[in-house]
């Protein structure tokens, strides 16, 4: 049978019994009843047909002889079974002739009219709200409605003839529109096919929403956008609205003035343009959900909702986030299971939600989440995630406190529960991943991979400051070589090198030899010996002797990287105030700039590994801390001890390349 809709004309109905079929000891007869383009099957036993007949004998004077006998043998036999099938369709249509405006209600009930016919629908729900209205509304619960009989109910009120049919009170249409005038809470589910055994399709059926008066909530599924009318009768009421398999855009349901006036918009906003419609607000709407819809795009629409919270727009073909920055109050946004890829700035147009979703989508970094500041809830299941690095973008999230990344690649990475709490530093605690809560053996291993990590950031600082003091070094290797006089401190000797001793050492930056030097002052501050350490320490004849030295110098490093003569002097402090607190300042040959030596070059010729460095410079620093309290202790010498250490030794230029020992000359200890 190929399905129809309704039509608004009263039809024409008719009845035949086609068949028939054994089941178990009794014969079932199949009845065809056609009303005007729709058609439906109803099966009945015989004895169906003997109660039917004594209820209308009884009810509606029919006449008992117009039955057919029973037969008590043979009643299964062929010949008997076609006999008693035609005399039971002439059966029914002499009724249907008998009361062709109002059917009486067991005979609608027998037909199943009360399923599939216009006044029978109406009847029986009237009558089941007359039983059953006051308790449903007292309750407040959710009543469910099809929208075959919303169009019934739509069809009697467009039609004119009394609200009673059948003149059975029970059944008056006034109890349909008082009980939707109250109702609070509404269901309308549709089917996809046919309705049962008839060709009605109800996706096909309009219905109006406009006697619906106090609804607070409504959810309507499986039916097709251009049938639902009356739905903006519903904006100054409805608090939650869903829909679900029924529409494509969001403006079917939202603005159904568009298809009038295409030059709309929103109340109270203020437009350039020409608008040929104004259209209200859905002013109470907090909850609206068209998940598993068929939307493509955010449109406008939302400008009529901007006191919408929860907003699920899952099971969709969304692949792009727009227009969402209209709805200030959202809280809760449900985007799974779309076609979303990539989320840029999401804060631009989500706000400050708490709950965010977005499982299911193909998402492969997380950039775009970084400054959603008031995320609690985030739901990343079932997408594309396989760096742990993208967890970083979410790892500084302040309020976030459950997180779930089930189904991504990135779950198959040995001891990825902890890799992943550890990219949130010291909230890791506070995290719930996955569903499951942190437990204290998870923490501890994330304690473990934070210290490592902090170790491999500053490796990496090393590292990197070591490439750029390398790369210096090979760009100043071009330039010309130039020499300048060392300088020397107002009140110190500085003594010349004899001009055979050259070397040719790799020389730094003048800015990333005052960089070392910064590093090695502040190491040597760190150290119990250097409380009391003179401004410049000077290196004794009898130091020189004993670590194999014949005299130490200052080495002069040209601010360019060429192969260079250098000229060393040894420097002898007089102890004076105005050098008491920095050593000896060097004058860059190059550009002119000051740097501060730190070490004379016989100190790091003889230090092969770190250790042995120590030693030697703790060696010296006790030296100095014992001179130190000498000259305190003989004061009035100090002028007479000042001159006596004046010297000048000459000690054998060393090429310094170590990576690990980046340090200034200074002046002997």
């Amino acid at each position: 049978m190929e399905p129809v809709s309704f039509t608004e004309e009263l039809p024409e109905r008719n009845v035949c019994v086609v068949g028939s079929e054994l089941v178990e000891n009794y014969t079932v007869y199949i009845i065809e009843v056609m009303d005007g383009e729709h058609r439906w099957t109803v099966k009945h036993r015989y004895s169906d047909f003997h109660d039917l007949h004594e209820k209308l004998t009884a009810e509606n004077k029919v006449d008992r002889r117009l039955l057919p006998p029973k037969k008590m043998l043979g009643k299964n036999s062929k010949s008997l079974v076609e006999r008693r099938q035609k005399d039971l369709e002439l059966y029914l249509q002499t009724l249907l002739q008998q009361f062709p405006q109002s059917t009486p209600t067991a005979l609608a009930t027998f037909l199943h009219f009360n399923l599939y016919e216009i006044n029978g629908i109406t009847a029986a729900l009237a009558e089941q709200l007359f039983h059953q209205g006051e308790q449903l509304l007292q309750a407040g619960e959710v009543f469910s409605l099809r929208p075959l009989q919303l169009h019934a109910v739509s069809q009697q009120l467009r039609q004119a003839k009394p609200t009673c049919c059948n003149g059975d009170a029970k059944t008056d249409l006034g109890h349909i529109l008082d009980f939707t005038c109250r109702l609070g809470y509404l269901k309308i589910s549709g089917t996809r096919g046919p309705v049962g055994t008839s060709n009605i399709l109800e996706n096909s059926l309009p219905f109006d929403l406009s006697f619906f008066k106090s609804l607070l909530q409504i959810e309507i599924s499986d039916c097709n956008s251009d049938q639902i009318g009356g739905l903006s009768s519903l904006r100054s009421s409805l608090s939650t609205l869903n829909i679900h398999h029924s529409t494509e855009t969001m403006m079917l349901i939202l603005v159904p003035e568009a298809s009038e006036f295409s030059q709309w918009e929103a109340e109270g906003a203020v437009s350039g343009r020409p608008v040929t419609a104004v259209v209200p607000l859905w002013r109470n709407l907090t909850t609206l959900d068209m998940s598993h819809n068929a939307i493509s795009t955010i449109d406008e629409s939302v400008k009529l909702i901007p006191k919408v919270e929860f907003l699920d727009l899952s099971h969709n073909q969304l692949s792009s986030v727009e227009n969402l920055q209209h709805l200030y109050n959202l809280v809760h946004v449900d985007l799974s299971y779309n076609k979303l890829r990539i989320l840029e700035a999401a804060h631009t147009r989500l706000g400050n939600i708490k709950t965010l979703s977005l499982s299911g989508n193909q998402l492969n970094q997380l950039t775009g989440l970084s400054k959603l500041y008031s995320l609690v809830n985030l739901d990343l299941s079932h997408n594309q995630l396989a760096q742990l690095e993208e967890i970083k973008n979410i790892g500084a999230l302040p309020c976030l406190e459950k997180l779930n990344l089930s189904s991504n690649p990135m779950c198959i990475i040995p001891d990825y529960r902890t890799k992943v709490l550890a990219q949130f530093g010291d909230r890791a605690a506070e995290i719930c991943l996955d569903s499951k809560v942190t437990t204290e053996k998870e923490l501890d291993t994330v304690e473990v991979l934070k210290a490592i990590q902090k170790a491999k950031q500053v490796k990496d600082r090393m590292s990197s400051s070591d490439k750029k003091i390398s790369e210096e070094t090979r760009l100043s290797a071009a330039a010309p070589p130039g020499l300048s006089p060392p300088s020397s401190s107002s009140c110190c000797t500085s003594v010349v090198a004899p001009p055979s001793f050259t070397s040719s050492i790799p020389s730094f930056s003048c800015q990333a030899q005052q960089a070392a030097c910064a590093s090695q002052a502040e190491e040597m501050t760190n150290r119990e010996e250097t409380a009391a350490l003179p401004s410049v320490l000077h290196l004794t004849s009898a130091d020189t002797t004993q670590d194999g030295d014949s005299a130490g110098f200052l080495s002069e490093r040209t601010h360019c990287d060429s192969t260079v003569a250098v000229n060393t002097t040894a420097t002898v402090c007089c102890m004076c105030s105005s050098s008491s607190s920095r050593p000896v300042e060097t004058t860059c040959s190059s550009c002119s700039a000051t740097w501060c030596p730190l070490l004379a070059p016989h100190l790091l010729s003889l230090t092969s590994t770190n250790q042995h460095f120590i030693t030697l410079l703790s060696k010296r620093l006790r030296n100095a801390l014992k001179e130190q309290q000498k000259a305190k202790m003989d004061t009035e010498s100090k002028d007479e001890w000042c001159q006596s250490t004046e010297s000048s030794s000459h000690v054998e230029g060393t090429e310094v390349g170590s990576p690990r020992a980046k340090w200034s000359s200074v002046g002997p200890l």
